[in-house]
């Protein structure tokens, strides 16, 4: 069960880096982050193999203050959080009583929670491509995470998928429903305090 969970958090990392508008970004993908400042939504989230198969799942519900915050909560199989606050990355695992704690510059690169966080331009770290309508593909300019490409689809202007595929051959799917675009959060939502008797792991920087 740990090593589902790590496998999990880490497709969600993998899928987030940050996205400023510019003039030559696809239509679609512009107007999604045009007057974007804050998002939520249920997402479920699956990992196939290279044939596939499902070989992971969870659901849970997801929140983004650009720039630089976000918050997913993991409802099921499991309950886990990972916050960052602008500064620092939390991730906490409820079964185990365990924090884990690092600078957020360090894990964030060329991932989904950073593509909606808006923390680096999507330009500066990605390549990218309309593949069809509504559909666009994103591929790494630099090679440092396992990420291989990013695969964003679009429905009537809302974010409907995000796939992250790695270099171990999977794919880490999230779909996302109940979508609201802006809607009022407290930013207090994106403060973490580890609570009292777990054990943590790092430094908070």
């Amino acid at each position: 069960m740990t090593g589902l969970r790590h496998a999990l958090l880490a497709g969600l990392l993998w899928a987030a880096t940050a996205a400023a508008v510019a003039d030559e970004m696809p239509a679609s993908l512009a107007d999604f982050f045009q007057g974007l400042e804050t998002l939520s939504a249920d997402f479920s989230q699956q990992v196939v193999d290279g044939n596939n198969r499902e070989i992971q799942s969870a659901t849970g519900r997801m929140w983004i203050r650009r720039p630089g915050m976000f918050r997913w909560d993991y409802m099921e199989p499991y309950q886990q959080q990972l916050v960052a606050d602008g500064e620092r990355l939390w991730s906490y695992d409820k079964d185990l009583e365990q924090v884990t704690v690092q600078a957020a510059s360090e894990v964030l690169t060329a991932t989904p929670a950073m593509l909606l966080s808006g923390e680096r331009p999507l330009e500066d770290v990605f390549e990218i491509h309309e593949v069809a309508t509504q559909h666009i593909l994103l591929t790494p300019k630099n090679n440092d995470s396992n990420v291989t490409e990013l695969r964003l689809q679009f429905n009537d202007g809302g974010l409907q998928r995000i796939a992250a595929a790695d270099t171990f051959g999977n794919t880490t799917v999230f779909t996302f429903t109940n979508v609201q675009r802006n809607p009022l959060l407290d930013r207090q939502l994106f403060t973490f305090e580890p609570p009292a008797g777990a054990d943590v792991v790092g430094e908070a920087p």
